[in-house]
């Protein structure tokens, strides 16, 4: 079996590397989520006061937002890719296409929703 290194048959180069630079920022963002907010929390896990608390500071938010953009972008990269294994018709990859876009779309706009509505909160209220 021929292992090469590049896009697969239907997917350009700039998906491929957007596939594989999402893939890196979600280490690197998961990484500082999984320490911000279970290492560093006494007892390991957040209450919802601590969330809005937490999320006071704007930097905290704008990485939550990219934390939400980047699994899902990456997840439905990833899970297009393996649709391209079944080698299906341009028409049903379109249809895929789209329908990956929109569900992407909704996905990352009520995650930006949640975020910044937990950053509205008054800390205490």
């Amino acid at each position: 079996m021929e292992s090469t290194i590049g896009p697969k048959k239907g997917e350009g180069a700039l998906l491929w590397l957007a596939k594989i630079l999402t893939g890196v920022l979600l280490i690197v963002v998961i990484i500082i989520h999984q320490i911000a907010n279970h290492l560093i929390v006494e007892g390991g896990l957040m209450t919802y006061a601590d969330v809005v608390v937490y999320f006071q500071n704007p930097i905290i938010v704008a990485m939550e937002i990219f934390f939400v953009i980047f699994v899902v972008a990456h997840a439905l990269m990833g899970l297009r890719s393996v649709i391209l294994d079944l080698n299906p018709s341009r028409a049903a990859l379109t249809i895929v296409n789209w329908l990956f876009v929109l569900l992407g779309s909704g996905a990352i706009l009520y995650g930006i929703y949640l975020a910044l509505e937990i950053a509205s909160r008054k800390a205490g209220a």
